[in-house]
């Protein structure tokens, strides 16, 4: 019963952490900001996903975190690359 409460105090903390990062990318107000609001929600979503399969003994979607958190490591890398390059100005 204990069990169940903290699962779902941890479920409903980080739904309302996505809501707050929702704001902050729909709002801005730069580029950057954007993408790391992005970046914050897919780590949120790494961590619902990871705290779904522990609650409800799902080991299989362990690997669907680890898949989702490694597809968002390399968009980061892509976007920091991105905004690297755009800093460059070769005239």
């Amino acid at each position: 019963m204990m069990l169940e409460t903290v699962y779902g105090i941890c479920f409903f903390m980080l739904i309302i952490s996505m809501l707050l990062a929702l704001v902050r990318l729909l709002k801005g107000p730069s580029l950057p900001d954007r993408v790391i609001a992005l970046e914050l929600m897919a780590s949120l979503t790494v961590g619902l996903v990871v705290l779904y399969s522990i609650a409800y003994d799902e080991p299989k979607f362990i690997d669907v975190a680890i898949a989702l958190a490694l597809t968002s490591f390399l968009a980061a890398v892509g976007f920091s690359r991105y905004l690297e390059q755009r800093g460059v100005k070769d005239d």
